[in-house]
Order: C-alpha cells, then sequence, then structure tokens
C-alpha cells in the first residue's frame, strides 16, 4: 500500500513539475511569435548575469567570463531551415534526373 502511494506523489510531483515548466515558458512568451520569443530572449540576457553573481557571492565561486559570440544562432538556424525546405522542393526534380541517368548508364552498359 505504502509503495503505491509513493509512486502516485512520485507522478503527482514530477506532473506538478512539468505543469510548472509549461506555465512558466507559456508565460515568458516563448511559445508565441519569434518577436515574443526575441523579447524573452532579451529578458534573460538582461536577468541572467545578475542572478548568476549574486549566486556566486553567495556560494563563493568565481566563474569565468562568458566569450562573446560572433555567432548567431538565430541565422545559423534561419540558414539550416531555408536549405532543408529548399532540398524538399527540389526532391521531386532531383529523383527524376537520377533516375534518368541511372536507366542511362544501364542502357549504355547493356549496349
Amino acid at each position: 500500500m505504502a509503495a503505491r502511494i509513493l509512486s502516485v506523489v512520485k507522478l503527482a510531483t514530477k506532473v506538478t513539475i512539468a505543469g510548472g515548466a509549461v506555465y512558466v515558458v507559456y508565460d515568458s512568451g516563448l511559445l508565441g511569435s519569434s518577436e515574443q520569443g526575441a523579447v524573452a530572449l532579451e529578458k534573460a540576457k538582461a536577468a541572467i548575469p545578475p542572478a548568476v553573481d549574486e549566486w556566486m557571492k553567495y556560494f563563493g565561486a568565481q566563474l569565468p567570463t562568458v566569450p562573446k559570440m560572433e555567432f548567431a544562432p538565430l541565422e545559423a538556424w534561419n540558414s539550416g531551415v531555408r536549405w532543408t525546405i529548399s532540398a524538399l522542393s527540389e526532391a521531386p526534380t532531383k529523383a527524376s534526373d537520377y533516375t534518368y541517368q541511372g536507366i542511362q548508364y544501364i542502357k549504355d552498359l547493356t549496349k
């Protein structure tokens, strides 16, 4: 009986944590449009460094400085999406071209 109650309590805890995470993500605007996501990212960039500094003072540890990146993940993501969509749109044409080349190759072999 106690094992069954413990498993129900564990499940309820996990569901509560997952639900809270979904609520926080939704409330911060990460599930909305890309503009809302960009605003949430800027808020996080402004809020996280002071919080980390405060916790490091509390624990007495020192973290190395975060290097500045000259790389925009958003642009890399968008270029990857564009490449994938382009490849998918060209797939039927490429498949027919490759099929034609294969048939020609087989015809040349059988001559």
